[in-house]
């Protein structure tokens, strides 16, 4: 079994910052990517950003330069600091975590969201 907790959802004026974190635990045999996607009301899921167990990072074009992804490695957790944040921020985030199990399979995991509220 795999689990994902998130943490670090509320509510922020816009502008201002707000921190996700969500870690993994469980039957991992290597924790490969990790990545954030986000779903506002009455839309589809969207994605966010993604880092890679290399390092690398890539983000979707509404929140590149204000948000940023990072990882330790060491905890199994993938955390998203959002800075300037706007209204259209709102939404349930959730963490998805692409992992090798034991015997060899990849597998996908998800968090199990967090809400971020932005008022104007």
């Amino acid at each position: 079994q795999v689990q994902l907790v998130e943490s670090g959802g509320g509510l922020a004026q816009a502008g201002g910052s707000l921190r996700l974190s969500c870690a993994t635990s469980g039957s991992i045999f290597r924790l490969n990517a990790m990545g954030w996607y986000r779903q506002a009301p009455g839309k589809q899921r969207e994605w966010v950003a993604t880092m890679t167990n290399g390092g690398t990072t890539i983000y979707g074009g509404s929140v590149e330069g204000r948000f940023t992804i990072s990882r330790d490695n060491a905890k199994n957790t993938v955390y998203l600091q959002m800075d300037s944040l706007k209204p259209d921020d709102t939404a349930v985030y959730y963490c998805k975590s692409t992992i090798t199990t034991p015997v060899g399979e990849i597998r996908n995991y998800w968090g199990q969201g967090t809400q971020v509220t932005v008022s104007s």
